[in-house]
């Protein structure tokens, strides 16, 4: 199982690295995260993505995909809480540079599969759903 899992991770960070002009793109096939296993897999991905991106500065702006799901709203609050501008509707300051991010959540053996991406890192890790919430189900998977 192990080796499946870690099969499965090594095919998704692969297959992420192939989007156009470099371009970062989201799933195609979400699964629905709700409830406190969205706001637990988001707050997990918010701080590992914090700890590879730096902290929080005056002019770190995260922009993120219009998405109505609670894993985004779960995540963009997160964000928040770790102190990014997060901006949703496109519309940056000219004088701001901000970093792109992409995520998705992906089901598979009664898991999920997150990844958080930016262009110059991308996180993975599966998370088995409780009713509580979710706890990890992998290492974190780092590419720089």
């Amino acid at each position: 199982m192990r080796k499946l899992l870690a099969y499965f991770i090594a095919a998704a960070l692969l297959s992420s690295c192939q989007t156009a002009d470099n371009a970062l793109t989201t799933s195609s096939t979400p699964v629905a995260v709700t409830g406190p296993a969205a706001g637990a897999i988001a707050g997990d991905m918010a701080s590992r993505l914090a700890e590879q991106i730096g902290p929080a500065g005056a002019t770190t702006t995260i922009k993120m995909e219009t998405d109505t799901s609670e894993f985004a709203s779960a995540l963009e609050a997160a964000l928040k809480g770790w102190g990014y501008k997060v901006v949703t509707d496109g519309k940056v300051a000219k004088d701001i540079k901000p970093v792109e991010l992409a995520y998705s959540i992906e089901g598979f053996d009664g898991q999920v599969l997150a990844r958080v991406s930016t262009p110059s890192i991308a996180l993975a890790r599966a998370y088995k759903p409780t009713a509580a919430g979710a706890t990890p189900a992998s290492p974190l998977s780092i590419r720089n």
